[in-house]
């Protein structure tokens, strides 16, 4: 029997051996969980006999999975993705086959995927038109939109508000510029200030929009309670707005667009239309293809008071189409795209699987695991809600192997091997020592 016990020993350590060995081995490998090899005795028992027998061995029992966090490293790309506590990313190939990895080193392939190798991230969509995530969904490979996102012209958000929204002071000091005198664009003394806007149209093509305030002459009778009025003209690329939506000066003459501003005693404006006073320029007009100019200005947040001209505040939710420039992932897993005409979106949210007993998983290699009857069926979730942990950008993370202590594993494997040998050498000998009796 001293044979059976021995070898059983040398076949344990040596498979003590090889999960060490593998543990050492990627101790560098991103999101690698280390294993440990557990092992019970082996007794032969037959029928009727007695509790006090010597067993025959060991065996392996299991070697099983480690799943303790490791350490989070931080890198430069902003699609290296660590999570921080329980959970699993959620991969699926081209065939649609889904597995489970904790390794976030991920890139953008050339269709605007999130990738790690070939698997693609998947997370729940958000809906382009509400911007409200899909939650609950079935998750989907995460894909980013290069460029033609599409433009929005200025006044097209639909939110209250949507428009062009100034507001700047005007001094209370400042020259009142005759009625005689004649309003020219082209001729600085026919007005006191003039700013400009940069807005769009349908199509995401830019156009100057310019704003001259002029001061009108007071009434000959001063009102109760006092009050003064400025007038707003407009230009547009350059050219004088018409209030039929033209440019330019026509025949016969057209009345020009412009806008009054009156302010009380108190510098605030007053008498202000309800949902903002019209800008518009026909689409015959600009000839480009688009639906032209249309939107509201609002002059709310205008003051004159007497302290120098200056504008406070210029907004437009206008926007011409751009292409990305920069991504994003929140501790959340919402996946933003950054453009080039200013507008960030929100793609994706990341999704994170969580099982029941995590070390029932099927291992697959490439840092993958898949689902199986030992694991239970996949809880997924937002990161940082349910049993999930949270995201961190730009880091990734490490290896949860202590070198150390895998070092010390191997000496004491290494010795339980030499030992296991001694056993067979000495049995060895005991047998010659039969053999040669005379």
């Amino acid at each position: 029997m001293g044979f059976q016990q021995g070898l059983s020993g040398l076949g344990a350590s040596a498979k003590s051996l090889d999960v060490i060995g593998n543990n050492v081995a990627n101790t560098s490998t991103v999101g690698f969980k280390g294993s440990r090899a557990e092992f019970s005795d082996i007794y032969a028992s037959t029928f009727g006999s007695s509790s006090n027998i010597a067993g025959i061995g060991a065996k392996n029992q299991t070697i099983a999975q480690q799943f303790g966090q490791g350490n989070t490293t931080s890198t430069n790309s902003p699609l290296d993705i660590a999570i921080t506590g329980n959970g699993f990313f959620r991969m699926q190939d081209p065939t649609g086959t889904i597995s489970y990895a904790r390794n976030g080193q991920f890139q953008l392939d050339k269709n605007g995927y999130i990738v790690n190798n070939t698997q693609f991230l998947t997370g729940w969509p958000v809906d382009q038109g509400t911007g409200q995530v899909l939650a609950g969904s079935t998750p989907q490979p995460i894909q980013l939109q290069f460029s033609n996102i599409g433009a929005r012209p200025t006044g097209g958000s639909g939110v209250t508000g949507a428009g062009l929204n100034l507001g700047l002071n005007l001094n209370a000091n400042d020259k009142v510029i005759p009625a005689t005198t004649l309003f020219s664009s082209t001729d600085p003394t026919t007005y006191n200030y003039s700013t400009s806007a940069t807005v769009f149209d349908s199509l995401g093509g830019t156009h100057t929009q310019t704003f001259y305030f002029r001061r009108d002459v007071p009434p000959a009778v001063p009102t109760v309670p006092p009050t003064s009025t400025w007038t707003i003209r407009y230009a547009l690329d350059g050219k004088d707005v018409n209030a039929n939506g033209t440019l330019g000066a026509q025949v016969p003459a057209v009345a020009p667009l412009s806008t009054g501003l009156t302010f009380d005693a108190n510098g605030r404006p007053i008498g202000l239309p309800v949902g903002g006073s019209t800008f518009n320029v026909s689409a015959a007009t600009l000839n480009n293809g688009s639906n032209g100019l249309n939107f509201q200005m609002f002059f709310d947040k205008s003051t004159q008071f007497g302290s120098p001209y200056s504008v406070s505040s210029l907004t437009q939710d206008g926007y011409t189409d751009g292409i990305l420039t920069g991504i994003s992932v929140n501790k959340d897993g919402m996946v933003q795209g950054r453009y080039s005409n200013g507008q960030t979106r929100n793609v994706a949210q990341v999704v994170l699987s969580s099982f029941t007993n995590v070390q029932g998983l099927q291992p697959l290699g490439d840092n993958r695991w898949a689902e199986s009857s030992s694991s239970g069926q996949p809880l997924t979730n937002a990161p940082g809600s349910g049993s999930t942990g949270a995201l961190q950008s730009a880091a990734v993370e490490d290896s949860n192997v202590d070198l150390t202590s895998e070092l010390v594993n191997l000496i004491t494997a290494q010795r339980n091997y030499q030992a296991n040998s001694q056993t067979i050498k000495a049995q060895d000998t005991i047998l010659q020592t039969i053999v040669n009796l005379r």
